[in-house]
Formats: C-alpha cells, sequence, structure tokens
C-alpha cells in the first residue's frame, strides 16, 4: 500500500519535471537525444532487434490480459477497496510514464528538425510549385522506367528480410550527409496486430518500452518502403510524426533501389500536392493531371486498402492518437503536414537533392 502511495506521489512531480525539461530542448537534444538515448536504443536493439517478432507485441498481450484480469477482480470484489484499485492505477501509470520518458518519449521535446539540418522553416507557393513539378516529373519517369507503361502501376514484391536490407541502405546515404544521425538498425517487424491496425487505420508503430519497429503487413506493399523508413526515423529519435515523414523521405528519395526511389517520390508528392491544393488548387489540379496513370493506381491502392477496413471506432482510435501527438509537444496533432513540406521544400533549395 505505502508503495503504490508513493509512486502515485511521483506522477504529479514527473509531471511537473517534464514540464520544466521542455523549455530546455537544446539540453535535452545534448544530454538526452545524442548520448543517453543513443546509448539506451543499442542496447533494446541488442536485446529485442534479433528476434525475429516483436517482443513488444508481446508484452502488449501480456499487458491486455493483467488489464482484463484487474478488471475481473475488481468486478468479483464487487468494486471493494476503491482507495487501494485507485493507487494501484496510479502507482502503474507512474512507471509506465518514466519508462516512456526515459526510453524514448523525451525525444518529443528535442529542437525541431529544420534547426538540426539547418534548414528554413518556412517557403513560398512558388517554391512549393516549382518541388511539386520536379516530383511530378521524377515520379512519373521512375513509374515509366519500372512498368515500361504510363498505364501500369508499379508492382512491390519485396521479402520482409529485403525490405529491412533495402530500408538499412537508405539511411546510410542519409548518415554520409548526416553523420551524427548514425544509428544502428535491427530488423522491422510485421505486427501481430496487423488486423487491427487496419481497422484502426494505422500502417505501423514503434513499441517505446523495447525500440521496436513494427508495420501493418496486410497494406499494400507500395506503402512498406516509406512506412518501413517513418519507423526507423523513429528509432533514430524523432518522435514526431511530421520529422519521422520527412526522414522517411531522406531514406528514400535518393535511394539506388528504383522502387524504394519511386516510393519516396510518390510519398513526397502526395504531401506537396495535398499542401498545393489548399493555397493553389487550380494550380494543384493542372500538376495532378499530368500524374501517370499507373502512378495514380498506386495511390488507388492503398485508398482502396483503407477504405475496406473503414469502420465506426476508426474516428475515436484516431481521435485518441490526434489528441495523445498533442500532448506530446505536437499542437497541430495528425495534421502537421504543412512541416514536412517546408523541411522538403528547403532540404530540396538546399540540397538540389532531387
Amino acid at each position: 500500500m505505502k508503495r503504490n502511495i508513493y509512486l502515485s506521489l511521483t506522477l504529479p512531480l514527473q509531471f511537473i519535471v517534464l514540464n520544466l525539461l521542455s523549455n530546455y530542448p537544446d539540453v535535452i537534444e545534448k544530454i538526452y537525444s545524442l548520448n543517453l538515448y543513443q546509448i539506451l536504443a543499442a542496447l533494446e536493439q541488442f536485446a529485442f532487434g534479433w528476434l525475429p517478432f516483436s517482443f513488444g507485441d508481446i508484452l502488449y498481450i501480456v499487458l491486455i490480459i493483467l488489464i482484463l484480469r484487474w478488471i475481473y477482480r475488481i468486478i468479483r470484489t464487487r468494486f471493494s477497496a476503491p482507495l487501494k484499485r485507485l493507487l494501484q492505477v496510479f502507482s502503474t501509470a507512474s512507471i509506465f510514464y518514466f519508462l516512456f520518458h526515459l526510453l524514448w518519449g523525451l525525444n518529443y521535446y528535442r529542437p525541431p528538425l529544420h534547426q538540426s539540418l539547418h534548414l528554413k522553416a518556412s517557403y513560398t507557393t512558388e517554391e512549393l510549385y516549382q518541388l511539386t513539378t520536379v516530383l511530378v516529373e521524377q515520379t512519373n519517369a521512375l513509374q515509366v522506367q519500372l512498368t515500361g507503361d504510363k498505364a501500369n502501376k508499379v508492382p512491390f514484391d519485396f521479402t520482409t528480410s529485403e525490405l529491412n536490407y533495402e530500408a538499412r541502405i537508405g539511411y546510410d546515404n542519409v548518415f554520409v550527409k548526416y553523420p551524427y544521425l548514425h544509428f544502428k538498425f535491427n530488423r522491422s517487424k510485421k505486427s501481430i496486430f496487423s488486423l487491427p491496425l487496419s481497422y484502426m487505420g494505422f500502417s505501423g508503430y514503434l513499441n517505446p518500452l523495447t525500440n521496436e519497429a513494427q508495420y501493418n503487413a496486410k497494406m499494400p506493399w507500395f506503402s512498406l518502403p516509406t512506412t518501413i523508413t517513418h519507423e526507423m526515423g523513429h528509432q533514430l529519435g524523432f518522435a514526431k510524426e511530421n520529422e519521422a515523414n520527412f526522414m522517411a523521405v531522406l531514406a528514400t528519395i535518393e535511394h539506388p533501389n528504383p522502387y524504394f526511389n519511386f516510393a519516396g517520390h510518390a510519398f513526397a508528392l502526395q504531401y506537396c500536392l495535398s499542401d498545393l491544393r489548399k493555397r493553389a488548387p487550380e494550380i494543384a489540379q493542372q500538376l495532378l493531371d499530368k500524374i501517370n496513370p499507373g502512378v495514380l493506381k498506386n495511390y488507388r491502392e492503398v485508398n482502396t486498402f483503407w477504405e475496406a477496413y473503414k469502420n465506426p471506432l476508426e474516428p475515436g482510435f484516431k481521435f485518441f492518437y490526434n489528441n495523445y501527438l498533442k500532448i506530446n509537444n505536437q499542437p497541430d496533432g495528425m495534421k502537421s503536414y504543412s512541416y514536412v513540406v517546408a523541411l522538403l521544400v528547403n532540404y530540396y533549395q538546399n540540397e538540389n537533392a532531387l
């Protein structure tokens, strides 16, 4: 009982400490993200990365069983000792809250990625138009190169081992440009929960307790190169969704494998077209009309997949995750697309990378 009281009292203390630390992103970057986190992540990769299955998924299953068992006991005892039960909840939450931030979550409070990469965070509509035009041309060229015909969708047929190998090669190219980002990746893993993920509307996730990257194996494989490199971006320590998306682009858009290259270009093109549609819808439509039918078939394949799994509970899951992101230093939640585009536009301006 006393232990649960003490642990429960540490929860508000953790809130206060985290709130104070969030005011010092440079300190978090130097002490945690670039040092302590790298050591912890390497230890977790050593411990769990070699396993052919997700140990983190097993932990989730055990946790769900324990929660159900705890609820059953409460019901069986007719809700007796409510204070004791409440302290159990808060003490357990305190432990998980601490582990979450120690093992990965403090990365939410590091400086924005554009500062680390010395990029601007703003861009003009003209700059966005120029980049989108280049992406349309190069995505079309890659699609024709891979299929021989503008009308055919690009087929994706990789094994899990090949996907992981190619994803690591993509990041090798990133590390050449940005050596301080170097990280020893192990394999990404098929999620045991791929079917529930499909109904929830999620393509993948990182387990913050084991640092394992999982992907939804039911998705069209056209989405997997950017999904896996996105989750690897999280493993690197880029906790924010928009920054992990940008890392996925970096790891694929200059990839020597043309399939990964195509997936990266098509992924970046979606973001840019979506943003351009908000700023200049007529111009966006003109560029959309120039995209090869085969590329649009790849897009449609993904849209059809997600449409097939739409259900009444999905908005609830998205609402929960959206608010989770807002709590963790992402005020725009899941709709922070413009920041990804800002990173893309200014990276292109600086590197002339595409």
